[in-house]
């Protein structure tokens, strides 16, 4: 698989298992406030072996330059009194394109997240977007796709907790770790789950000209489970449908 602009992920004749796999979560100030949206807190997580790796984990805090209202789903961690002392966005981003530049971004509902990071970091490219949500979506794994539903559903908070010591539901961490956990490989022996193919495709940065669209299903293909519009990174692991 060539990623854009240069960088080499794994081909399709590598393991699953080996491709250079990051799993990522970030917390917003709220879609409500469209353009200024801020993130608030960011984890990037690699995995190892199909495992995330928390030794090499990455999550901060950002302070926003402004002060964030108190809304219901915004965590009270989140509040202005710990953001102010937080890093600024041009202060994460060198480290946050050291890790995720070049490589496979794993989230659930990852193409939210990466809406809104591609407009406050647009130099930040990764190789390809993988959506844990919409594989669950497609292979129908429970009656609820929600990231506690699944990871409860599947016996995974324990494991979560014990990763992501001191963090909890909807923080950047937790989040991050769970949505890892439900990837597979290792999800597909503990879930019955099929691997994800590793196929061949171009993927270049998104358009800045406009905000990407929600998820679409990928266009029917033997060969591959991409996105067929170049101008994102492309979309790995969806079944055809």
């Amino acid at each position: 698989m060539t990623t854009s602009p240069g960088a080499r992920a794994n081909g399709p004749g590598e393991p699953w298992v080996g491709a250079s796999l990051v799993a990522l979560d970030l917390e917003g100030s709220g879609a409500q406030d469209h353009a200024d949206e801020a993130i608030l807190e960011i984890a990037v997580v690699p995995l190892t072996a199909g495992q995330p790796d928390t030794a090499a984990a990455y999550t901060t805090l950002i302070n926003p330059g402004r002060p964030i209202p108190r809304r219901p789903w915004i965590s009270p961690g989140l509040a202005n009194t710990a953001l102010a002392s937080a890093p600024l966005p041009a202060e994460v981003e060198p480290e946050l394109a050291r890790r995720i530049n070049g490589r496979i971004l794993v989230g659930h509902n990852i193409g939210v997240d990466w809406r809104l990071l591609h407009r406050r970091h647009p130099a930040i490219t990764p190789a390809a977007l993988i959506d844990t949500l919409r594989l669950a979506r497609h292979l129908k794994l429970g009656a609820k796709n929600s990231l506690s539903a699944l990871t409860a559903q599947f016996g995974l908070t324990a494991e979560i907790e014990r990763l992501a010591d001191g963090s909890q539901p909807h923080r950047a961490l937790w989040d991050t770790i769970a949505a890892a956990l439900l990837l597979p490989p290792p999800s597909s022996q503990r879930h019955g789950l099929p691997a994800p193919p590793s196929p061949t495709c171009s993927a270049s940065p998104p358009s800045t000209s406009k905000p990407l669209p929600r998820s679409r299903p990928a266009r029917r293909s033997r060969r591959t489970h991409c996105s067929a519009r170049p101008s994102r990174p492309a979309r790995l692991g969806l079944p055809s449908s």
